[in-house]
């Protein structure tokens, strides 16, 4: 359901849709709407209900409901009969209730710059620096992810288990955005998003790629079908953005999938920036000192004298979103000493290879690793860390129920490539067998080369595996606690539960 504005006639709405919405059975001049829903239990009176099919709920079930709750007319994919309201058929309901929302709203990333930030791992710090970024060089941005919601200097968590909020969400807070005097806005663009056209009337700017790897095939079906959903974001970007900038797109050339990226980009006609430690790259990584507090970088541009970069963040991964916002800043060139000034000064990201101390004498790290690749990449970065302190890892994390089954066991390949100890848990269960998926990914550990009840562990209980991890944590060594990073519930059976590996963590590091 949609806040409260001021009244507008659906005759508008239809026209919007270029003759794609055809009126059946009233005078569309003679309705005015008091609002837009999706949710016919939240219908309120006056409301156009959009029908849309989702993967577990089909809208046009329950027009009958959205009618019975004051809905002045629908929008379906499908004449429904019996209902007494005017219909509006549509070709694709997710599309319409997109352009839809956006036209409710006014449209409000028409007058903002927009960014997009598509990839599986690494999104929300690129989406924090490029927000710094932005705001470092004089343009008040927005934010919108997986972590939170930025407006103005607040910050408002992400209660919503999506990255991209659902097309009447988002347009909402864009419009919010706008209202307070925002610039721009750097929004997190899933593959659900993009594949479910959560943002299907949302006018971006710019896209950065980040990388491609196995994940959310749940809802893909196929990994081609999760790569063209990403894709999609790069083909609708424009040659000319707002304000005399070009339109662009920032693409990592070191992950193998950039190709498909730089043509999709190519043929919309976007400036075409790449990034990463490859030679053919325009932002090159040349070196990098890494530390368990951070990194410096020296980065070729086009040519010019190295650049020095100081990264406050761990993580050498982390270089590679800290050069994509490098290449945001040459597109649409910003100031640079700017750019690199606001990277200095960056504070993190909750749940981002977060450090819990407690005067404990090992290392304790909080993050949001959840796919093979990035538990690959936090493991090894953590190993590199500890080796240099006589130590090595323990990795706890476990893998979310109802959701992607083959990146399971390959989790747990990962964590055992470069974790002494592994300990499989918990980890958003939901209402599937918890057993089974630590079986699933212990069965990758075991491949790996890990021996049950040796140095594989199986607690379901995941205070009770943070616990046991400290218990055999010795000095110098590095405690993984991936897969949950900022959040504050676990999905269980019953829905969300309040948890919170950091609040855990330090609890039981106090019991110590």
């Amino acid at each position: 359901m949609t806040a409260a504005r001021q009244n507008r006639p659906l005759a508008e709405l239809i026209e919007r849709w270029r003759g794609e919405g055809r009126l059946i059975g009233g005078d569309a001049p003679a309705i005015e709407l008091s609002g837009i829903a999706d949710d016919s239990r939240t219908v309120a009176r006056g409301e156009l209900f959009v029908a849309v099919r989702g993967l577990r709920v089909d809208g046009h079930d329950h027009v009958g409901q959205a009618v019975e709750r004051g809905a002045v007319a629908i929008a379906v994919e499908r004449r429904t009969d019996g209902v007494r309201v005017p219909q509006v058929v549509v070709d694709r309901g997710a599309a319409a209730l997109a352009s839809a929302a956006a036209w409710w709203y006014g449209d409000p990333s028409r007058e903002m710059l927009t960014v997009g930030i598509t990839g599986t791992n690494g999104k929300t710090t690129t989406s924090f620096l490029a927000r710094a970024a932005l705001e470092a060089t004089g343009l008040g941005s927005g934010l919108i992810g997986t972590i939170g919601i930025g407006i103005g200097d607040a910050l408002r968590r992400n209660e919503e288990p999506n990255t991209t909020p659902g097309a009447l969400d988002l347009q909402a807070l864009l419009r919010e955005m706008r209202d307070v005097g925002e610039d721009a806005v750097v929004l997190e663009t899933s593959s659900h998003g993009l594949a479910a056209e959560r943002v299907g009337s949302v006018d971006y700017d710019a896209a950065i790629f980040t990388n491609l790897s196995h994940e959310h095939l749940d809802f893909h079906g196929t990994f081609e079908a999760y790569r063209d959903a990403k894709l999609s974001l790069f083909s609708r970007l424009p040659r000319e953005a707002k304000g005399g900038r070009p339109g662009i797109a920032v693409i990592n050339v070191d992950d193998q999938h950039a190709p498909r990226f730089i043509d999709a980009a190519a043929t919309a006609g976007a400036r075409i920036i790449t990034y990463g430690a490859s030679d053919p790259a325009g932002i090159q990584l040349v070196h990098i000192d890494a530390s368990a507090t951070g990194s410096s970088l020296e980065v070729e541009i086009g040519g010019d004298p190295p650049l020095g970069v100081s990264l406050p963040i761990p993580g050498r991964y982390n270089a590679h979103n800290a050069l994509a916002v490098l290449g945001l800043a040459v597109g649409w060139d910003l100031d640079m000493g700017a750019v690199v000034d606001a990277i200095a000064r960056f504070p993190g990201v909750p749940g981002r290879m977060e450090l819990v101390d407690r005067g404990q004498p090992f290392t304790v790290v909080v993050d949001y690793a959840h796919t093979p690749k990035s538990i690959d990449a936090a493991a090894s970065e953590l190993a590199h860390l500890a080796k240099a302190r006589g130590g090595s890892v323990i990795s706890v994390f476990g893998a979310s129920g109802e959701r992607d089954v083959g990146k399971r066991p390959l989790m747990g390949e990962a964590g055992a490539r470069h974790s002494r100890l592994v300990i499989v848990t918990e980890d958003d269960s939901r209402s599937e067998d918890p057993a089974s998926i630590y079986e699933q990914i212990a069965a990758g550990a075991a491949k790996a080369g890990k021996k049950r009840d040796e140095d594989l562990l199986v607690i379901g209980d995941r205070r009770e595996a943070i616990a046991e991890a400290f218990r055999r944590a010795k000095p110098g060594d590095v405690v993984l606690l991936a897969g949950k990073g900022h959040e504050t519930w676990n999905m269980g059976p019953n829905g969300p539960e309040p948890w919170s590996d950091r609040d855990a963590a330090e609890q039981e590091l106090a019991a110590l």
